[in-house]
């Protein structure tokens, strides 16, 4: 049984893991330039989202800020709809 109630909250979270991930990343781990590619992609992503679609998005990262212990994280999943776009 998965973990996760929706497909939307899975895809939603690895997106944000990745986005994490990458930003986290340091020089000596992640090339600069792949890293500006890899969050390039992610905007493109959330970019290319109707409406709809970002308001449900958005639904899921404040889910994923409530549930968040690590306030490294908790910071950066507050930050994450402005960041890439979800917010107009």
């Amino acid at each position: 049984m998965s973990q996760y109630l929706s497909l939307v909250r899975a895809l939603a979270e690895a997106l944000v893991d990745l986005a994490w991930f990458v930003e986290s990343a340091d020089g000596e781990h992640l090339d600069q330039d792949d890293a500006v590619k890899a969050l390039e992609g992610v905007a493109a992503v959330v970019g290319g989202l109707s409406s709809c679609q970002r308001a449900e998005f958005q639904q899921v990262i404040g889910a994923m800020t409530e549930a968040e212990a690590d306030p490294g994280r908790r910071d950066y999943l507050e930050s994450f709809p402005d960041g890439f776009g979800l917010v107009e």
